[in-house]
């Protein structure tokens, strides 16, 4: 059965088109169900979806994916404040804009494979950084941030007479409105913000599953395998990596648009090198060229940064307080390493055990669990039944 659900894409989309709208529910019981973080669960997906394209069909390491997170967000932004609050035209233009710096940006880089495409993009990305921060002040509002403002134009809105900031919204419907209902004892929250991600998460995926089962998804594998094979007979690679550069770039475009729709801020932090590095950690601990594990990589880092970033020593002692003080005071020192600002550490532990045990990430282990279940269940009385056709042969 995991087989079949594996190789039928209808089957696929459904699964996690239910996943991802069912996310509120299924998060709750870890204490991850609140609309902040399952928005930053689909927005990072998306994020780690559209770097799986590059990275994990064509093999080209890009640390330099957080600029084009920057431009869709500064973008957005810039939207916000000169036309209207609501979200649409800010994607489009993020998702544009970002696609013309990517194209920009992949047209001098892709000269290049390797480690020195890395450095390359590396670089481009850090330009960018400091451009927004230093220099094009006037856009980005350097250090500070791109904000909205009381005075901004908004042309296609009507006057704002309430003296407050306006929210974003999606045709009307505010992205900060939530709904709550109570289910099975659990406090649900339903924000419209979450949805309007899912579904273009869910759009998302779906894009990205037709290139992967395209003839242009085939030839970025082929890129990957033996790029130097297929110039020798003939083939031009550049306009395909230039292709897949492109549409990774919109991808990390939309992304950042979405985050400011969500929370109408642009800093240049969001394009430091640690952001590029960021969601290289989620596709590779997801699992790198595989289609569910980029989301499965981003949604594990960033319940680690927010559930476990905020485990501080007052929450330890109260895991321990059935212990004697002594003993509990012991295990608060031995743990309080690992959590609240050290939540990076428990991350690099993890990030180790995953690539040193399952190099194919979480998506390896998953399938492992899957083909043991298999094993359990249905695979072991035909295995008997082989064993006793070849022992039959045997005599024979």
């Amino acid at each position: 059965m995991f087989e079949k659900i594996k190789n039928n894409n209808t089957a696929i989309m459904v699964l996690f088109s239910i996943m991802v709208l069912a996310g509120p529910l299924i998060m709750a019981p870890f204490g991850a169900g609140y609309p902040d973080l399952l928005q930053r669960f689909a927005i990072y997906g998306i994020f780690a979806v559209g770097f799986n394209l590059l990275f994990g069909l064509t093999g080209y390491l890009s640390f330099g994916h957080a600029a084009f997170l920057g431009i869709g967000s500064y973008s957005a932004v810039w939207m916000f404040k000169l036309l209207t609050m609501n979200i649409v035209p800010a994607i489009f233009l993020a998702v544009l804009l970002s696609g013309l710096a990517a194209l920009v940006i992949g047209y001098v880089a892709l000269r290049r494979s390797g480690i020195y495409f890395s450095i390359l993009t590396l670089a481009f990305a850090q330009m960018a950084y400091n451009l927004a921060y230093s220099v094009l002040t006037p856009i980005t509002n350097g250090e500070t941030g791109l904000q909205l403002s009381l005075h901004d134009a908004r042309i296609l809105d009507p006057v704002n007479t309430s003296g407050s900031l306006p929210s974003t919204n999606f045709f009307g419907a505010a992205m900060n409105a939530t709904a709550k209902t109570e289910l099975f004892g659990m406090t649900l929250q339903f924000n419209v913000g979450f949805y309007v991600c899912a579904l273009i998460l869910i759009l998302a995926f779906y894009i990205s599953l037709r290139i992967f089962n395209s003839p242009f998804g085939l030839m970025l594998r082929a890129i990957r395998t033996n790029q130097t094979r297929l110039n020798y007979t003939g083939v031009n690679t550049k306009p395909y990596t230039l292709a897949v550069f492109v549409i990774s770039g919109m991808y990390a475009g939309l992304a950042g648009g979405l985050l400011a729709c969500t929370d109408p801020l642009a800093g240049a932090e969001r394009m430091q090198w640690t952001a590029s590095g960021e969601v290289v950690l989620m596709t590779i601990l997801g699992g790198a060229g595989t289609l569910i594990g980029p989301v499965l990589g981003s949604g594990f880092i960033k319940y680690f940064e927010n559930i476990f970033s905020k485990i501080n020593d007052t929450v330890l002692d109260g895991w321990f307080s059935f212990m004697p003080d002594s003993m509990a005071d012991f295990f608060v020192t031995i743990v309080h390493p690992f959590v609240g600002k050290g939540w990076h550490l428990t991350l690099g532990i993890l990030f180790m055990l995953v690539v040193i045990f399952l190099p194919g990430g979480l998506v390896e282990g998953a399938t492992r669990i899957g083909q043991w279940i298999a094993r359990k269940t249905g695979a072991a009385p035909e295995s008997k039944a082989n064993s006793t056709v070849i022992s039959t042969v045997h005599k024979d």
